[in-house]
């Protein structure tokens, strides 16, 4: 079982969550099934086996990865409008997810993440596994900026550079493609008001010796400010939260629960140490 420890969170300012009793009214929830539907009918054109590309050749993967990206853009652009009239829309559907919550379990965290407006995850056009995830906030008391971005940047190995792509734009690289080898994080200087009191500061990453253990993960803004992403909340977010936020929003996903053996043990946390199983991250969604 992977163990973390909660800290206590210094300074915290609330007792209640800043997320708790968020209200959906009759107007927005219509509208919320409006895009379900746009959407749902998009993947019904695309095809159901568009979802389980990783039951493909690599070539058929990048292929309809592509061809998803290029349809779904416009639903996504259409729901972004929608989402923006939604009060805390997007710290909700993030809490929502077992695995991000692992990362904001800091009640300053979850203060800062009410000042979330908006979430955009940007595909890279020639390689669609790689992306770019932008967080967009209003005037808040942490930092100054309005967007926090982690780019997953696709560098292509020296031998792509003498390749010839195909009538599709594919190359033999892209079909060898590699997460570990061929894709490299970026990281965000985040301009803190009160450099003493930064998140990251407050609570750091830190690294676990043993690979089964997370160790302290720390505020989920080390996710910007470390290169490196060792439990793939990246792809969580990319990959999971963002194409079905909604669901998430509304609390209809249970795809990432915690298996079942692991649930008898949830009796034996106690109030110092909490034993959290980490999440179970799924296949790259599209």
């Amino acid at each position: 079982m992977v163990k973390g420890t909660k800290r206590a969170s210094p300074g915290a300012e609330a007792e209640k969550s800043p997320l708790a009793d968020i209200e959906l009214s009759d107007e927005d929830a219509k509208k919320l099934q409006g895009i379900q539907r746009d959407i749902a009918r998009v993947e019904l054109v695309l095809g159901p086996s568009l979802f389980r590309v990783f039951d493909h050749t690599a070539l058929t993967e990048t292929l309809l990865e592509r061809a998803a990206q290029l349809k779904l853009v416009p639903s996504y652009e259409k729901r972004r409008q929608v989402l923006a009239g939604i009060p805390k829309f997007w710290p909700v559907a993030l809490m929502n997810n077992s695995i991000f919550a692992y990362h904001a379990q800091h009640s300053a965290d979850q203060l800062a993440l009410s000042y979330l407006e908006d979430v955009w995850v940007e595909r890279d056009p020639a390689e669609p596994r790689c992306y770019t995830i932008e967080f967009t906030f209003k005037e808040n008391p942490y930092f100054t900026d309005k967007v926090l971005k982690k780019e997953f940047k696709y560098v292509p190995p020296p031998a792509a550079a003498d390749e010839k792509p195909d009538a599709d734009g594919i190359t033999d690289s892209m079909l060898e493609f590699s997460w570990e080898r061929d894709v490299v994080p970026s990281s965000t200087k985040i301009n803190w008001k009160d450099a003493e009191k930064a998140l990251t500061k407050l609570y750091p990453r830190e690294n676990a010796d043993d690979e089964d253990d997370l160790g302290d993960t720390g505020s989920f803004f080390n996710f910007f400010e470390h290169e490196s992403d060792p439990t793939e909340i990246g792809l969580s977010i990319a990959g999971e939260i963002f194409p079905e936020a909604i669901d998430f929003f509304l609390g209809n996903t249970g795809g990432d629960e915690l298996d079942s053996d692991d649930e008898d043990e949830d009796d034996e946390d106690d109030a110092d140490e909490i034993d959290l199983e980490k999440p179970r991250t799924k296949k790259q969604k599209v």
